[in-house]
């Protein structure tokens, strides 16, 4: 009893300090965020600096970045086979990384630098307190949960996302408590800090009928092809990339350069710039243009993989509430589902198939979207999981050695063994 008492004092305080790190991490995050984005709208001229940038953040990676040029897939790695501590280095690359992007108008998110920052500071704590390999990944998966739900606004959601983002095809509670804490904590501790999140449209409440669950299923199918079309077509131009210009700074600065030029040659195009969240958050309400998924997926595939830095989650979060929105149109679903259940569907969707974090996408919807819609965004997320492919926007997750690929009973083994250390 005194030794389990021991554990559980010495894990609250750790996970405490984890989640309040991450909040206020992700507060400054979010507010300078802000500010560069508003700073690029009034002034448009600076996306044509995006060479310039590009340059910038390829430079510090190359300089001094370390591993930290491998993002979340970094975090994954030493999840699974801990080596070294995660770089402290990392928080304040991937945060300057993210910003210059995003002020020069790059196509990006913000989920991958939260989530960066949060492992990394997680890994500096644990060296205070001497913790072992085994226990190292406890301190990574609750930098993980602080990272997401303090810069969303979704604690239930970000417990979640750190346990399941490190293994496709199973979920491993024994870090759930340390995840909670970090995550609840950095989510209340960025609120105190002045920062307010997104409130979305909440779509009407449906009633459960066969034909709705249904359509349901197909929309998430649909949606679920949508993922996989964007991580392998982000996968396909890095590789590409990469392979004709192997310099991290002229490779940035290069496709930078190609952005630009579609800004000026076609103005109307910086609409798919930075996060889009004015277009997500209309995506619920009224109809926007049925392009919408589709050139936002094309802009940030590119924007990433020439490597400029951010998170894919919030445009995955663009295209799925667009996608949405389009499937809204059509006579077979639009009855049964009508267009804001369909975008806040999409939303959370394309991003479980991505990601291959269905749980964790249905626990977002009913935090950003009420209780109510639950049912059928589990319906979504889950069918969009089983169709993304075996290969997501996190290369580096391993899939469960079941030869089923993506077994949904996977998740109900082993909810509480460690997987064994490499």
């Amino acid at each position: 009893m005194k030794k389990l008492t021991h554990y559980y004092s010495k894990w609250i305080l750790i996970s405490t300090l984890v989640g309040v790190s991450c909040g206020i991490a992700s507060a400054i995050f979010l507010a300078s965020l802000d500010w560069v984005t508003t700073t690029r709208q009034n002034h448009t001229w600076l996306v044509y600096c995006l060479p310039i940038g590009g340059l910038l953040i390829g430079w510090l990676y190359q300089k001094d970045g370390r591993n930290s040029d491998r993002g979340n897939n970094l975090l994954i790695d030493e999840f699974h086979d801990p080596k070294e501590v995660v770089p402290l280095v990392m928080a304040p690359l991937v945060y300057f990384g993210t910003l210059a992007t995003h002020l020069f108008g790059g196509s990006a998110g913000r989920e991958g630098t939260a989530v960066q920052m949060g492992g990394s500071i997680a890994d500096q704590i644990g060296r205070w307190f001497k913790i072992d390999r085994d226990e190292r990944r406890t301190l990574l998966m609750a930098g993980m949960s602080g990272g997401f739900a303090s810069v969303f606004g979704v604690p239930f959601a970000g417990t979640i996302f750190g346990i399941e983002v490190l293994f496709i095809g199973r979920l491993h509670l024994w870090a759930l408590i340390e995840c909670a804490i970090s995550a609840f904590i950095g989510h209340f501790v960025t609120l105190k800090l002045g920062i307010h999140h997104t409130e979305y449209f909440h779509p009407p409440i449906l009633t459960m009928s066969w034909p709705r669950l249904v359509n349901a299923l197909v929309a998430g199918v649909i949606f679920g092809l949508a993922a996989r079309a964007f991580s392998g077509l982000s996968h396909l131009i890095n590789r590409i990339s990469k392979l004709q210009l192997p310099n991290l700074p002229i490779r940035a600065a290069v496709g930078g350069a190609l952005l630009s030029l579609v800004y000026f040659l076609k103005p109307v195009m910086i609409r798919y710039a930075g996060l889009g969240v004015p277009i997500i958050v209309q995506s619920i309400k009224s109809p926007i243009p049925s392009s919408d998924w589709y050139m936002k997926l094309l802009f940030t595939a590119f924007t990433l993989g020439v490597g400029f830095k951010g998170g894919e989650v919030t445009p995955l979060l663009f295209i799925g509430g667009a996608l949405g929105n389009a499937l809204g149109s059509f006579s077979f679903l639009q009855p049964m589902l009508p267009l804001p259940n369909l975008a806040a569907m999409g939303l959370v969707a394309v991003f479980a198939g991505a990601a291959n974090t269905p749980i964790a996408c249905t626990l977002m919807a009913a935090e950003l979207f009420g209780p109510d819609i639950t049912l059928f965004a589990a319906i979504a997320c889950f069918a969009s999981y089983a169709v993304s492919g075996r290969s997501g926007i996190y290369q580096s997750q391993p899939i469960s050695h079941f030869s089923m690929p993506k077994r949904f009973l996977d998740f109900f083994r082993f909810l509480f063994r460690k997987p064994p250390l490499k």
